[in-house]
C-alpha cells in the first residue's frame, strides 16, 4: 500500500486515523490455511496508537500449534511498520481469551460457509 513520488500520501493527522490505517493494513494479512484476512478472522484483539504514533497490536492465532506462529506476527509487524508515520511497533501474541469461531466477523463466517 506504499506509494512513491507524487503519489505518496502524508501520514495520518491523528493517532485515531493512523489506527484506522493499521487496521486496513492488517486486512491484507491472511492465515495461510484459511482464505480470510486475520482481522475478519478475529485474530486481532486490539490495536493501540499513542500520541508518539507508536503502535501496539495484540493478536492471537487459531491454535498454539499454528504453522504460521512465527511468520504471521512478523508479517503483522512488517506491514504495520511499512505505513507512513508509524513509530515503534510492538506485536504481542496472547492466548487469553483463546480464539474461537465466535471472534470471526459475519463477513468471515459467510466467506467460510458458516452461516
Amino acid at each position: 500500500m506504499s506509494a512513491t513520488g507524487a503519489e505518496k500520501q502524508a501520514a495520518p493527522a491523528s493517532p485515531e486515523a493512523l489506527r484506522d490505517e493499521v487496521v486496513e493494513q492488517l486486512k491484507t494479512v491472511f492465515d495461510p490455511e484459511i482464505p480470510v484476512n486475520i482481522y475478519e478472522l478475529g485474530l486481532i484483539y486490539n490495536v493501540e496508537v499513542n500520541e508518539a504514533r507508536d503502535v501496539r497490536v495484540e493478536m492471537t492465532l487459531t491454535s498454539p500449534n499454528c504453522p504460521a506462529a512465527q511468520s504471521m506476527p512478523a508479517e503483522v509487524e512488517y506491514k504495520t511498520r511499512s505505513l507512513d508515520g508509524v513509530g515503534e511497533v510492538t506485536v504481542e501474541v496472547v492466548w487469553d481469551p483463546p480464539w474461537s469461531t465466535e471472534h470471526m466477523s459475519e463477513a468471515a463466517r459467510l466467506e467460510l460457509g458458516m452461516m
